[in-house]
């Protein structure tokens, strides 16, 4: 048999009911009409009866349609069941559905066109009786609907409160992942084109060790002037990452990109740049520069691991109202060939750069495509650039 649980307040309301029951038989039992004809033996026995009908309140949790059914019914013979009838049907109105408390109301009026048929006949004591009778037992049954609507609603309302705060949990999780993809790329996009750099010339330095001493310390300055400007970037994003928000470092323009091609090239990589007109570089939104800078910036590092000895070249074309071209194209290596590089073997990577820049692109609200194009790697993206010089497109992070 299953063991109802009660708490410390369930046996403070279930005392409480039963002290009602028991007060309201013990307050009405001078008032209730008894048949004349009555002797004190049923007398006692009515009495003893109603007794039990208080004691079986402790009952209503486990039955408590079949106890309101009871003592209904046995309501009809006894007269001190009025007490604990009212708290079992208060018990059913609160916490059953409304189809079964429907049933048990309609057990409870069923002697209610009777009485009211034989009302004219009726002793005025036992009719003031019933009347009311049927009227705490519609009483009960209205206040036990309030209470499981008040419950249903604070339930609802509990629900929604934890329905929020999970939402609320679910949204600090998708913004600290957010931020932590945007830290990820911004880390990426820095460190990268500085690192490859550096990977290029050490291994030109291991694959070229009798090098006239003029090349060999060209080389050794350019690893020492890359590390120190990692070092740099590397400091600027921590700073960033620590900084209010709002506070963050000089970001790249467009105007930066000729630095950036400048900056290659000096590393050894041979690349054709086609610039966007004067006017055009000037009059670019920050955050378009910014992107055209990152995109531009790891298309040249991919180039740099993938086909270091291989010519690109950069073509940025475009303006206001028609948005801005970027293409970085360089040839393939050559498959069949077998001999590494005099820069070194090639320059690991975590194949996540050009995720990046497509995460970057959409952000932007543009595209990016890449892949072999005949003999050539493409990479083209194309980002909007709004004709309004006050209406930038969305920051890319």
């Amino acid at each position: 048999m299953h063991r109802i649980h009660r708490t410390r307040r369930d046996w403070a309301a279930d005392i409480g009911l039963f002290l009602f029951a028991a007060c309201f038989a013990a307050i009405s039992s001078r008032s209730i009409p008894l048949p004349q004809d009555m002797g004190p033996g049923w007398q006692a026995a009515d009495q003893v009866v109603g007794g039990l009908g208080c004691a079986a309140v402790f009952l209503r949790r486990r039955w408590p349609v079949q106890l309101a059914v009871a003592l209904l019914v046995a309501g009809s013979l006894a007269h001190y069941m009025t007490g604990p009838a009212l708290v079992a049907v208060f018990t059913v109105a609160a916490g059953r559905p409304w189809r079964v408390t429907a049933w048990v109301a309609a057990l409870a009026f069923a002697p209610l066109p009777v009485f009211l048929y034989e009302l004219p006949e009726t002793d005025e004591s036992r009719a003031g009786a019933a009347l009311t009778y049927f009227a705490l037992i519609a009483g009960a049954l209205g206040w036990g609907l309030f209470r499981r609507s008040r419950r249903q609603l604070i339930d609802s309302l509990r629900e929604r409160a934890e329905l929020a705060e999970a939402e609320s949990a679910l949204r600090a999780a998708r913004a600290t992942q957010r931020a932590r993809e945007e830290i990820a790329r911004e880390m990426h996009d820095v460190l990268a084109h500085r690192l490859s750099l550096l990977s290029v010339h050490a291994g030109a330095l291991e694959y070229n060790p009798g090098a006239p001493p003029a090349e060999i310390g060209r080389a050794a300055g350019v690893i020492r002037d890359s590390a120190h400007q990692a070092l740099q970037d590397l400091r600027e994003v921590i700073g960033v990452l620590r900084a209010p928000v709002g506070d963050g470092r000089p970001q790249p323009t467009l105007g930066d990109v000729a630095r950036l091609v400048e900056e290659a090239g000096k590393a050894g990589t041979r690349i054709d740049y086609e610039p966007p007109g004067e006017a055009e570089t000037g009059a670019a939104p920050a955050a378009l520069g910014r992107t055209a800078y990152r995109i531009v910036q790891e298309a040249l590092t991919n180039a740099r691991k993938h086909a270091p000895d291989v010519p690109v070249r950069v073509r940025i074309s475009g303006g206001p109202g028609g948005g801005l071209g970027i293409e970085v194209r360089n040839a393939l290596p050559d498959a069949t060939a077998g001999e590494p590089s005099p820069a070194g073997p090639a320059i690991p990577g975590a194949g996540q750069g050009l995720i990046g820049l497509g995460e970057r692109a959409a952000l932007a609200g543009g595209r990016l495509e890449h892949g072999r194009d005949g003999a050539d790697f493409r990479l083209a993206a194309w980002l909007p650039w709004p004709a309004d010089p006050h209406r930038e497109p969305p920051p890319a992070g």
